[in-house]
């Protein structure tokens, strides 16, 4: 079990330690919830958690099976909803670099990038438009 810790800094900003690593960030609100947006945005990690898991799972799976990912790179958008607020949609474009994968590396790659545990815990909530490029 990891265990973080937030504490909120005033001016709706809130610094977010991991407790292992002693790793701070510091959430701000966006502009268009009252707040600077002078960093990440709690909906931004989250947002951001689901790239970053998938190309973890990716790097496992493809350390496991002697391919390299090195360079593979994602962007993702979120879409907000109101009433109530939340995201309604995150869309991944995941960019994969030219290593001359075969059919069957893509699939598989792709395939372990779906069973990571962020996009298990928003498939069902979060509507998820992924994309894979390869190069």
């Amino acid at each position: 079990m990891t265990t973080m810790k937030a504490t909120y800094l005033g001016g709706l900003r809130v610094e977010c330690e991991h407790m292992d690593s002693g790793t701070k960030i510091i959430t701000d609100a966006p502009v268009d919830n009252h707040g600077q947006g002078r960093s990440f945005s709690p909906t931004d990690l989250a947002t951001v958690a689901l790239p970053a898991c998938m190309l973890t799972i990716m790097g496992i799976y493809a350390e496991n099976a002697g391919l390299d990912i090195t360079g593979a790179s994602a962007e993702v958008n979120k879409v907000m909803e109101s009433s109530p607020r939340r995201i309604a949609k995150m869309e991944v474009r995941l960019e994969m670099p030219p290593k001359g994968y075969s059919a069957e590396e893509k699939l598989k790659i792709e395939r372990a990038a779906k069973t990571c545990p962020v996009h298990n815990t928003l498939k069902d909530v979060v509507e998820l438009d992924l994309q894979f490029i390869w190069k």
